[in-house]
């Protein structure tokens, strides 16, 4: 038997007859075991007093055990949920988190992230959108061996650096709900330029207008930026037409917040006078009036499947779920037209 300190994980490995991947998922919780493998190594580590040694182990595999979060987001609640997502996942576990935001409209976004990726030398990285769908970004964090996972909209990478949601066909059916409320000019709040979110969110709202046999007209289409300030703006120009939309989609809540804040400056009653509905299902869209109705977007349950990837040291083959799907939450700013 050897003195605490002194056992090795080869010795833990040995003695449960399992593989060191497999105790390395124990010391770091991962759910991906059954108990009986669980319990039994962890009895062999009581038993010889191993002791976990991150800085030995950084140092075998020239890695710090930390895990980065690289982003260039607008929405302070998008960033917020998925670091709530990671460290549910990293808590009790050897690994930290460290949040790198960069500026993607930077000529040297690249150089800034490769010097953070050689400084820290991160175990694994997760990429936010919309830097995410930078392939050149994917290439370095491969390049120095660092584990990465992509978030999207949609998936554009394997399962194993992928945790990515429905968006196009969960934008379809709330704006289908719109239309079978009775709604047949529907406005439509985008997000930013170069979004593939934006993207995918305007191509739900245009496949559902075609399913129901209703024209696409862009003068009911307004940018927005994802803050609550575009969102104003942009009501302001829709609800200047004339005929006005009598129902407007958001691309997210905070801006959808933006054009009730606009309708109620106008005297507009919600939702007699104008329907709302939002995306992300953040907590603005419970804590305004009337309650928004919105698309729940599973964030930070994506961000746990994504530190999931990262810091087990499994196949490709095994790399967990992928797809998260999102689900219409129905709550009072959805009514029939008035006229």
């Amino acid at each position: 038997m050897k003195k605490s300190g002194q056992a090795t994980i080869n010795d833990v490995a040995r003695l449960a007859g399992v593989s060191k991947k497999t105790v390395s998922r124990v010391i770091n919780h991962s759910p991906l075991l059954n108990e009986e493998t669980r319990e039994r190594v962890e009895k062999v580590i009581a038993e010889i007093g191993y002791v976990p040694n991150p800085q030995a182990r950084a140092l075998a595999l020239r890695r710090n055990f930390l895990i980065g979060l690289i982003h260039d987001n607008p929405n302070p609640h998008t960033v917020l949920n998925v670091q709530q997502g990671l460290l549910e996942v990293l808590r009790d576990t050897e690994f930290e988190l460290i949040v790198h935001p960069v500026d993607r409209g930077s000529p040297t976004m690249l150089d800034d992230i490769r010097r953070f990726v050689e400084r820290q030398r991160p175990f694994g990285v997760m990429l936010l959108p919309p830097i995410s769908e930078n392939d050149s970004l994917a290439a370095l964090c491969a390049e120095y061996g660092a584990r990465y996972v992509r978030m999207g909209s949609a998936a554009f990478d394997d399962a194993e650096h992928m945790v990515a949601s429905n968006d196009r066909e969960a934008v379809r059916g709330a704006v289908t709900h719109l239309i079978e409320a009775g709604h047949r000019r529907i406005g439509l709040v985008l997000g930013p330029h170069g979004f593939r979110s934006a993207f995918e969110r305007q191509q739900g709202y245009e496949a559902a207008l075609h399913d129901a046999g209703i024209p696409v007209q862009r003068t009911l289409t307004a940018q927005g930026d994802y803050t609550f300030e575009s969102g104003m703006r942009a009501a302001e120009r829709l609800l200047d037409l004339s005929p006005r939309p009598t129902a407007v989609f958001s691309s997210n809540d905070t801006m959808a917040a933006g054009v009730l804040h606009t309708a109620r400056q106008r005297g507009l009653d919600i939702p007699r006078d104008l329907s709302i509905v939002g995306f992300d299902d953040t907590s603005i869209a419970s804590q305004i009036w009337p309650p928004l109705t919105t698309v729940r977007w599973p964030i930070a349950t994506m961000a746990r499947a994504a530190a999931l990837k990262l810091i087990d040291e499994e196949d490709a083959d095994d790399a967990g779920e992928s797809l998260f799907v999102s689900t219409l939450v129905r709550r009072a700013s959805v009514a029939a037209p008035a006229e």
